[in-house]
């Protein structure tokens, strides 16, 4: 189980690791475990209380990151050289540590133990003066050595040397030259002289214009000094690769006592990370106890805003073992338990507590059953999964533990669930932990009332304002509140008479006092569902048109004959003089009924089919035809 997930200790992890600046203070603090030892874990409540006062006296203490370094190490001991960069990356950890060491050292004015870890440090002066006197702004100084000096200002000579030749030759030859000024091409200096003067300046042609009407050439009077340029350039790269090799060298012979600096760097940074989240937490030292006791005053959850958060007073050990929490949803019960436990896992660990006043023993191990913990992918349903957890707890657990669980017995049949959250506390009870747990069942109140070292507490609730008030009464049993709730609310008598009657019998009703008289549910005007209606005129358009009928076609107004009656889309079929048409039947008048231009059972295919259609008609009237009747269109 991950008990730092689910109550929350992991964030907490997440903002002190914000505060470490080394990496391995940063994972350090992501697995730090819980001491055991009375001795050590006092030692380490300490250091915190040390930490903290003097970032209040001194400020933040001068660290930085160092991973770097230990790459940088790892180089020289393999043999190589440092670049530069490197030799000035270790000088300035050297400066880090000389600044730390003073740091530490006004820290003695105050008489804090944690000062002394000053004279575990040591800014190996002497090869940071060597690293800052011989290199400078990512390079070797030319004042690193006397023969360095010389020979850069042999090569600046030589430069010279060659700028003036150059400019000499550009001079006497104006009128060769493409350009006013010399130029370098692939490392050289050249003369930009124009096509057709190349042969009239003697030299070497080392590139020449994208046109190619301009050739750039080392005169050969420059050309001499290039040559005795690179060999002082050989020279120079010699004598900087001594110098950095013997930095180097140095760096290497100063190797162990360098890593025991930064040993100590970066548990310093765990240690004063640990006074940065006491400071932001506003917490204090606790008092560390092994005679099973838990006593906060004014605890709140580290997490929660201190400006807002409703302070906890809890007490548990002496004579009791386990408290039986209860109060109406969303009154404060889980996070009371959470910041129980929460505040005794960071003293634990070594950390100051959110509390006013805390007095904390130290456990073997925390167990904890919080929340849905729903799993489907195992196929667990809520109930299985508390009852898994449960189990897994119970087989943990021992008379050093501390157990909390929240809403005990949950997710199944009430009865069923009280009788198994019964014999979940009997358990408990038995292992002599200590625990804490919430529930809504009124027998398990009962069970608490008659079990020696169990007791009842309840969290507060505001009848007025009908808002939890998140305050903790331990001894007093608590209730859910829900009937008062939904009286207030609005909830009618006769409903609450049967919820009341269901939940504790029909005699709890005449005990019940009732927030107001007798009331019913005003029922609103709501959204009604429209149906698709059934055409009431599908009868009366089928027999509003006959065939034969005269009728007047619009907007044409064209006189034409029904020759297909309407169908059950409203569309009827008109014989015009020349075709047949479709049309809606809005778009049709009566003009003259059939009854009144034709006689009794007149055959209207004379006039609607052709003669042809007619015959074959006939013909399978009288005997079986493969004659096919071809239709109008």
């Amino acid at each position: 189980m991950n008990i730092d997930k689910q109550i929350e200790f992991d964030k907490v992890k997440e903002i002190w690791a914000d505060l470490a600046i080394t990496d391995w203070a940063k994972k350090k603090i992501r697995e730090v475990s819980l001491c055991f030892s009375e001795n050590e874990l006092r030692k380490k409540l300490r250091d915190t209380t040390d930490a903290r006062d003097l970032i209040e006296k001194l400020g933040t203490p001068p660290l930085q990151n160092i991973s770097e370094i230990k790459d940088i190490l790892l180089i020289v001991e393999k043999g190589d050289c440092l670049t530069p960069y490197q030799l000035e990356r270790v000088e300035k950890v050297l400066v880090a540590i000389k600044r730390l060491k003073d740091y530490l050292e006004r820290g003695k004015l105050y008489n804090n133990s944690l000062a002394y870890y000053e004279e575990n440090l040591d800014s190996i002066s002497e090869l940071r003066e060597e690293i800052c006197s011989k290199i400078r702004n990512g390079a070797v100084d030319d004042y690193a050595s006397k023969e360095l000096v010389q020979i850069r200002n042999q090569i600046s000579k030589c430069e010279e040397q060659m700028k003036q030749k150059a400019e000499q030759i550009m001079r006497s030859h104006k009128e060769c030259m493409a350009d006013s000024y010399c130029t370098f091409r692939n490392g050289r200096i050249c003369l930009p002289v124009k096509k057709e003067y190349k042969l009239k300046i003697s030299g070497s042609i080392i590139d020449k214009s994208s046109t190619g009407s301009t050739f750039f050439i080392e005169p050969t009077g420059v050309a001499k000094y290039y040559e005795e340029l690179q060999l002082l350039k050989i020279d120079e790269e010699n004598e900087v690769y001594r110098i950095l090799y013997t930095l180097s060298a140095y760096v290497l012979a100063s190797a162990p006592v360098l890593n025991e600096n930064l040993i100590m760097l970066e548990k310093l940074d765990f240690i004063f990370s640990k006074g940065k989240l006491s400071i932001d937490m506003d917490a204090i030292e606790p008092a560390i106890n092994t005679e099973r006791r838990i006593k906060l005053s004014g605890a709140r959850h580290p997490l929660m805003d201190k400006t807002i958060a409703v302070p906890l007073q809890f007490d548990i050990g002496e004579n009791v073992r386990g408290i039986i929490i209860t109060g109406p949803n969303t009154g404060g019960k889980t996070v009371a338990i959470k910041t129980v436990m929460l505040n005794s896992i960071m003293a634990q660990c070594g950390l100051h507590v959110t509390c006013k006043q805390a007095d904390i023993c130290m456990n073997s191990s925390y167990l904890c059953d919080i929340g849905d913990g729903q799993n489907l992918s195992e196929n667990l349903s809520t109930f299985s999964a508390h009852i898994t957890n449960v189990l897994e707890v119970l087989s943990e657990v021992s008379k050093d533990s501390f157990v909390i669980m929240d809403e005990l017995g949950s997710g199944t049949d009430p009865t069923e669930g009280m009788g198994i959250a019964i014999a979940i506390l009997e358990e408990l009870r038995k292992s002599n932990a200590l625990f804490l747990v919430t529930t809504h069942y009124p027998e398990v109140k009962e069970y608490a009332d008659r079990t020696e070292g169990i007791i009842n507490a309840r969290m507060t609730f505001d009848k007025e304002t009908l808002l939890p008030t998140y305050q903790m009464i331990i001894g007093e049993a608590g209730e859910s509140c829900a009937f008062y709730i939904a009286d207030r609310l609005g909830m009618p008598n006769e409903m609450l008479k049967v919820a009341i009657g269901a939940a504790y019998g029909e005699d709890a009703i005449a005990f019940y006092k009732f927030q107001k008289s007798e009331s019913t549910i005003i029922k609103r005007n709501t959204t009604k569902i429209s149906k698709a209606k059934t055409p009431s005129n599908k009868r009366s358009l089928s027999i509003k048109y006959n065939i034969g009928d005269s009728v007047m076609v619009y907007p044409e107004k064209k006189i034409g004959i029904v020759c297909e009656p309407i169908n059950e889309k409203g569309v009827l079929r008109v014989q015009l003089p020349n075709k047949k048409i479709w049309i809606n039947h809005k778009r049709v008048k009566l003009h003259v009924a059939a009854t009144e231009l034709y006689p009794e059972d007149y055959d209207f295919s004379i006039i609607f089919e052709t003669v042809e259609n007619r015959k074959k008609r006939h013909d399978m009237q009288r005997k079986y035809t493969d004659a096919v009747i071809e239709s109008e269109e």
